[in-house]
Order: structure tokens, then sequence, then C-alpha cells
């Protein structure tokens, strides 16, 4: 088919093209072969009669109206699948999709793992591919790349849709035995005890609760630092260290390890768990149905559930 001169079975090699910066490489992306995706970008020259991709020693870089397409053709990329993926009569136990749901390891046991519990009864043909949370700027979620982002409120993109899943808190986590900690832990005890804290990403940045330590001036004495929210718990079993966690995790890592969850000396802010999504894909009847089951299993993991 062709639009203004322009077959648009081109838009595909155009995207890849303008992504991968590599005809090598484009080319196996689309399975094509190299003489293909030669062809397919000499004729995309002719059209934008611009290079679209040149050479610049040993790497391929865009030119400037290269770059100028690179996002509008995503978008329209995104927009296509999209709208061909509406159709009337979804039969949610025989659909076939694969979502790919970018998501910090915190919300994998309390949020996902219900989830998909919750796909085994009443979808079995869906299948998830969990991603790691390496940044929070949302580009995979505007490239395509990921169909859901689970990510706390303040680092939502304005520019697309989302929903609140839940508000938690913040807990502190200790060793059942631990006999530095009493029944309730107030300031004294938790400055002068050791603690383990998570550290994320390269290069690593503060957690929300270690942003809410640094702002407020309560300097503590880090023994451990790990890369994830989920071994926290585990870090406190047989020693007198404290973890400062999510309660919903504290609360989960409490069904399977020996540990007391306590109230922090301070109110450390809560926040809230959202979803987010491209706007193209609000009207798709499988992802929306997607979207209604994570609420669903937020809800039930609520405190008064």
């Amino acid at each position: 088919m062709h639009f203004n001169r322009l077959d648009l079975n081109l838009l595909v090699a155009l995207d890849a093209l303008l992504d991968e910066k590599n005809t090598t490489v484009a080319a196996k992306r689309l399975s094509v072969s190299q003489s293909a995706i030669s062809g397919m970008l000499a004729r995309l020259r002719v059209f934008f009669d611009d290079d679209l991709l040149v050479r610049v020693g040993r790497h391929m870089e865009l030119t400037p109206l290269g770059r100028d397409l690179a996002d509008p053709v995503r978008q329209l990329i995104l927009e296509i699948k999209a709208t061909l993926a509406i159709r009337p009569g979804l039969s949610i136990a025989t659909e076939r999709r694969h979502f790919r749901i970018t998501v910090s390891d915190y919300s994998v046991p309390i949020l996902i793992a219900p989830l998909v519990r919750q796909l085994q009864t009443l979808a079995p043909h869906i299948t998830i591919e969990l991603r790691p949370q390496t940044d929070f700027t949302g580009h995979g979620l505007r490239r395509g790349e990921t169909d859901l982002l689970i990510i706390p409120d303040e680092y939502i993109d304005p520019q697309h849709p989302h929903s609140i899943l839940f508000e938690d808190t913040f807990s502190c986590v200790v060793w059942q035995d631990n006999a530095q900690v009493g029944e309730t832990l107030d300031m004294d005890t938790f400055l002068r005890c050791s603690h383990v804290a998570p550290r994320l990403g390269q290069p690593s940045s503060p957690t929300l609760a270690e942003r809410y330590f640094d702002d407020n001036k309560i300097v503590r004495r880090i023994a451990v630092t790990t890369h994830d929210f989920t071994s926290l718990a585990s870090m406190v079993v047989g020693t007198d260290l404290i973890a400062t966690m999510q309660t919903r995790l504290a609360r989960d890592s409490q069904t399977r390890l020996p540990i007391r969850v306590l109230a922090p000396p301070v109110a450390v802010t809560p926040f809230r768990a959202c979803m987010q999504w491209n706007h193209y894909q609000t009207m798709d009847p499988a992802h929306r149905w997607l979207r209604e089951q994570l609420l669903v299993v937020a809800q039930a993991g609520a405190p008064n559930a």
C-alpha cells in the first residue's frame, strides 16, 4: 500500500534503520537480507531526498532529518499496531498475547506473582515478560519496548496515561531474635544499630526511603548495601541489622522469614505505586483487561483486604 508515493511497508524498515543505525543489525531484526535492507534504504533516501544514515568513521550516524524522523516514525508504527489490535469479541480464555512489564523486584512478589496466578486460571495463553527497572525515564514505554511500567507516582511521564495501583508505607525489619531492638523502635536505637540498605542502578542511586533520610539529615551506619529490595529482609536474619523497606514487601517477607516488622522512629513519606502505558494502547482490549487484573490484584493485597 502506498501513501503520498511512499510504500507503507518501508515504514517498518525506516523505523529499524533509524533505531539500529546499522544496516546489518536492521536486516537481522526484520529477517531480511543485507541486499534487501540496502535496497529499502536507497528507496527511502530517494523519497525523503536525504541520506538519513551516513558513515562517520567506522559507524553510521543519523542525519539531522533522520534524527527528526526517529520518534514520529516509531509513534506511527505503535499507533498502527495498537489499531490493528482493536477487534470485537475478545475471548480472554483463548487470547494469545505477550506482554512486557517493566517492574522493580519490590512489586514481583506482591503484585506480579498474584497476577501470574490469575492468568494461569483466566488467560492461560497470555504470557508475561518481566523487564528490570534500570531508570525512570519512560524511554522504553515511549519507544514501545515495554507494555506497562510499574513505578512510583513521582516518576510518571505526564505524556502518557496511568492508574494508581496502591499506596504503601515504609517499615523497619529486624531479626526476630534481635536483642538490641525491643517491641518498638526508638530513634536512639535506630541510630545506634547498623543498617542494610539498597542502592539501585548503575551508577547507584538512593531509593525513596534513602532520600527521605538524606533530606532529613538522618545519618545511619550502613553495614551492608544490596542491589535490590527483596534481599533486605533476608540480610537481617541472624544479625542485629535493621532494614527499612516497603511495608507490603516486609509483610510478605515475614510469612517466610523469622523477622519482626516495626514502625520506623520517624514517619517516612508514603508513596503510591502506579502502572503506566503508552496512550496508543488505551483502547487495546487485551491490554485493558490486563490493567483491570492488576487493579484487582492490587486491591486484593491491600492491608485491610
